[in-house]
């Protein structure tokens, strides 16, 4: 079975871990933690870096830095990871959704700014933030959002969970257009080091930020809410969020060969897209001229007319060797939050498509050409099975 991903773990990193056992800062303090925390936020152009125990945490603490008010509301994509919805509601926001770009499958810009211009002739709450998430690899085009972000002073959460090194070109419509790092680009970033990320640490997430001010609130509330002065007197609630020394200094090692792995994933991306482009049941990823994506996942959507779904399609895939994962199910549609009465009677067809008819297919860095090769003849045979 050629798997979706599997992680590859370098001498740097197994060296890095040996050294961390020899001094035995194995817990959450110690010298790879503070140096990839910062080199992390310097590789992506952030002043500050609050290393996290996982995504999902971070996105909790990067929300909680924004003190909600009961109503306060957070635009946020429907297509995304639970994660994203699950911190907005567990901080007491309220998230309001906008539809996918039918390209890139990130959020619509366009209905975001729709969605404000709604959302603030309301009496019932206010909005907060807009949450951009970055999907499969391809950037969100940030520079509506930022102008939307100023004109109404609006925060922008950045969740940058699947871009590791992916570049933004902001200000491309001005004189001095710039290539900025995914996650160095809103007041406030979210990363996920979950294994199957470019830079992996197992488990483990970071913020990231150049506001001071949340930057210490985020440091305290992954620790308890500890007080330096002194430490077991508590005036806030906090949480352990703490990622370790041991996944640090994995994570370091894996900086230190980061142009390496964007090369890699860019590799793979581009290996796909040469096999399968002439296959008109198959919708590919993009890369529009604004932005270097990263292909964390090569994801395909399968044409509606043949009749297939990806539950279907990825079984035949299995079948053949080929393991694959489906796309994320649109928040509209769970029934968690549902059963809170939250986005009654909504619809978001573009996401409820790609839901349906996506999958992505294996994209970890192991990959080899052969099994690229592989891949692509199952999809085909598949394809010539049901056409």
């Amino acid at each position: 079975m050629i798997p979706v991903n599997e992680p590859l773990i370098g001498e740097k990193e197994i060296a890095y871990v040996n050294e961390c056992l020899r001094t035995g800062w194995i817990s959450s303090a110690g010298r790879f933690i503070e140096a990839f925390e910062q080199k992390w936020a310097d590789y992506c152009g952030m002043k500050y870096g609050i290393a996290m125990s996982n995504g999902t945490t971070a996105l909790q603490a990067a929300i909680a830095c924004l003190d909600l008010q009961p109503g306060d509301k957070i635009i946020m994509p429907t297509f995304t990871i639970i994660s994203c919805a699950q911190a907005i509601v567990y901080n007491g926001g309220i998230p309001i959704l906008v539809d996918s770009d039918p390209r890139t499958w990130c959020m619509d810009v366009k209905q975001v700014r729709e969605k404000v211009k709604m959302e603030m002739s309301k009496s019932d709450g206010k909005i907060k933030a807009i949450m951009p998430v970055h999907i499969y690899g391809h950037p969100v085009d940030m520079d509506p959002l930022l102008a939307l972000a100023e004109e109404y002073d609006l925060n922008i959460i950045e969740d940058a969970a699947e871009v590791h090194g992916a570049e933004y070109l902001t200000g491309r419509n001005t004189a001095h257009p710039q290539w900025k790092k995914c996650g160095g680009i809103g007041h406030i970033s979210v990363f996920s080091f979950y294994a199957n990320k470019l830079i992996t640490t197992g488990e483990g997430g970071m913020v990231l930020t150049n506001d001071p001010d949340y930057a210490e609130k985020a440091r305290s509330l992954r620790n308890l809410c500890f007080r330096p002065e002194q430490r077991f007197l508590h005036t806030k609630l906090g949480h352990n969020f703490r990622l370790t020394n041991l996944q640090a200094a994995i994570g370091l090692g894996q900086l230190e060969r980061m142009d390496e792995i964007i090369a890699k994933k860019r590799w793979i991306g581009k290996a796909y897209t040469e096999r399968l482009q002439s296959i008109s049941a198959l919708q590919l990823p993009v890369e529009e001229t604004w932005a270097r994506q990263v292909y964390w996942m090569y994801g395909i959507v399968l044409d509606q007319r043949t009749g297939f779904d990806a539950v279907r399609f990825a079984q035949k895939l299995k079948e053949l060797g080929v393991d694959t994962r489906p796309f994320f199910l649109g928040m509209h549609e769970q029934p968690v939050f549902r059963d809170m009465g939250l986005f009654q009677n909504e619809k978001y067809p573009v996401s409820e498509r790609i839901a349906r008819q996506g999958l992505y297919l294996p994209s970890g860095l192991t990959l080899t050409e052969t099994q690229i090769d592989e891949v692509c003849e199952s999809v085909k045979a598949v394809l010539d099975e049901i056409q």
